[in-house]
Order: C-alpha cells, then sequence, then structure tokens
C-alpha cells in the first residue's frame, strides 16, 4: 500500500460519485482493495456494481427504494438506523484497516442532512490507517471536515 490520504469531492456539480469511483476501479485494477459504501442513495439499479464486484466491494444499508427526501418521516426513521448502521460498518473498516481505498459515497449529504452528527464521521476518520485513501462525496462539506482533509475537490457546473 501507499500513501493514505482523506479526499473530499463535494459541491453542487455532477460527477462526485463517479470520481471516486474511478479512483476505487483503478486502485482495484493494479490488485489493490476498495470498499465503497453509499449513503442517501435509496436502491438504485445494481447492474454495473455487480460487475464491479469482488475487486471493489459495494455495500448499502438503507432499505427504501426512495431517496431519503422522498420519504415519509416513518421511513426516515427508519433509514436513520439502517444510515447508522453503514457509518458502524465504516468505523469497524477503519479500524481494521482491511481496504487500501475506503470511499464513503455521499457521507457528507447525510451530515448536512443531520443524520450522521459531524463530529461521528471526524470520530471515525481518526481512526484511517496511515495507508489507507478515504474519498467522502456530497454537495457540502463542513469546517471540520475541511480542516483534516489532505485533498478537496469543488467539483462546479461551468456550463
Amino acid at each position: 500500500m501507499g500513501q493514505g490520504a482523506i479526499v473530499v469531492y463535494h459541491g453542487r456539480g455532477a460527477g462526485k460519485s463517479a470520481a471516486a469511483l474511478g479512483h476505487a476501479v483503478r486502485t482495484a485494477s493494479r490488485g489493490g482493495t476498495a470498499y465503497v459504501i453509499q449513503f442517501l442513495k435509496g436502491q438504485m439499479s445494481s447492474g454495473y456494481i455487480k460487475r464491479l464486484e469482488p475487486e471493489c466491494k459495494f455495500f448499502r444499508f438503507e432499505r427504501q427504494p426512495e431517496s431519503f427526501d422522498e420519504m415519509t418521516e416513518v421511513q426516515r426513521s427508519e433509514e436513520r438506523k439502517n444510515i447508522a448502521n453503514g457509518l458502524s460498518f465504516a468505523r469497524k473498516v477503519l479500524a481494521t484497516g482491511e481496504c487500501e481505498v475506503l470511499v464513503l459515497d455521499e457521507v457528507l449529504g447525510a451530515v448536512d442532512e443531520g443524520i450522521v452528527p459531524e463530529d461521528e464521521l471526524l470520530g471515525a476518520l481518526s481512526q484511517k490507517p496511515s495507508d489507507m485513501t478515504v474519498i467522502l462525496t456530497g454537495r457540502q462539506t463542513t469546517p471540520g471536515i475541511l480542516e483534516i482533509a489532505d485533498v478537496v475537490l469543488n467539483i462546479q457546473q461551468e456550463k
């Protein structure tokens, strides 16, 4: 494994998740291990995901087919528990160092929605092994995440 980092892809433009997944695929293509934990994605089509496994391992803890903003409050309550399980799994992966690249896709959205407290995410990231790269995606980031990030890319649409 090489030198690790915390990388943030944020902004209003499209392509944040694609950039993060590209990093995971590059890692896997050279024999490394990549895990992708998706948050707030609903039950998207997983056809392309199955093609990338087992080299890239994907995890989604949410159960509802709708995206979070389309759910009823009862559904949101249940999904908050599922998202907490996803963060717990991320914490375990960080503590054990079982992959070279860990993508926390749309975790910044979960922080922005108030589902994942910033301090919990920061606590989990503090367990990151020095040789692991963790990639966070979402529209907005926070001052605490900006402070600990090694690389921050603001994806904006120009036209």
